[in-house]
């Protein structure tokens, strides 16, 4: 199964990662996860490590002979990370951001999951159960994107541009409940595909109309950047999801 182009995208946000981990010397937006990393011996290193794994990840992803090898390395990396949200999600249970936060980074699991499971000319070397672990996951992800949305309507409304009409309370709960209906649609298999695409375009929207302009607003400002390789990643893996259902309906079809 040969997926299209959801991992350049993914890998592309790799990339990026590692250039801002370069460029700043330090990990990519401050994430609080990794704040405990601030403290042991050697974080320098650490530091350098990452940016090159996810370097070298995001540029394996992008040809298909080494596209799992790459998988592989973000998918190691991505997880360290997800998993360094699990002490803040224990130590404030009632804090919905940590587990957010957890979502968030697992849907780039997810993907990775996905691209190792199938990227392979050697169809006995594909894992279709893991790339169906890996979709499924991907959707418990977006229920969590729902359920974040929906705890800080307001907050997620101040990210809305106020130019957009008719205004940004009424983009956030459009928003909200297209999550929503998205995230029921992939675990129910009803309409996943449209659902899939659908998801895209907004993470898309959200990328040019959301985080893009913060760019321009502070360029030198880490968490700006960092904030558009976070949209990028997610919108690559949500773009994984796409193709990985597109190759299966086709696979149907022809069968």
């Amino acid at each position: 199964m040969k997926l299209k182009l959801g991992r350049h995208v993914f890998g592309l946000a790799a990339i990026l990662f590692g250039l801002i981990t370069f460029a700043f010397r330090d990990f990519s937006g401050g994430w609080q996860q990794i704040r405990p990393l601030g403290t042991v011996p050697h974080r320098e290193f650490l530091v350098y490590l990452s940016a090159a794994a996810q370097l070298f990840g995001g540029l394996a992803i992008q040809w298909r002979k080494t596209a799992r090898l790459g998988a592989l390395v973000l998918l190691a990396t991505y997880l360290a990370f997800a998993l360094l949200w699990v002490p803040n999600v224990l130590a404030e249970l009632k804090v919905y951001d940590r587990y957010g936060n957890f979502f968030e980074q697992s849907s780039l699991v997810s993907g990775a999951l996905i691209v190792y499971a199938l990227e392979s000319r050697d169809a006995s070397q594909r894992r279709p159960g893991l790339a169906r672990l890996g979709y499924g996951f991907f959707g418990i992800c977006v229920i969590s994107f729902t359920l974040e949305q929906l705890w800080y309507l307001s907050g997620t409304a101040s990210f809305v541009p106020k130019w957009i009409p008719p205004g940004q309370m009424f983009w956030s709960i459009t928003t909200t409940v297209a999550l929503g209906l998205a995230a029921l649609a992939l675990l129910s298999g009803i309409r996943a595909l449209l659902a899939a695409r659908l998801l895209t375009v907004m993470l898309i929207g959200f990328g040019l109309l959301v985080w893009l302009p913060t760019l321009f607003a502070d360029p030198h400002k880490q968490f700006n950047w960092a904030g558009n390789a976070q949209n990028l990643a997610i919108t690559g893996a949500a773009w994984i999801v796409t193709d990985y259902l597109a190759q299966k309906q086709t696979n149907l079809a022809s069968s």
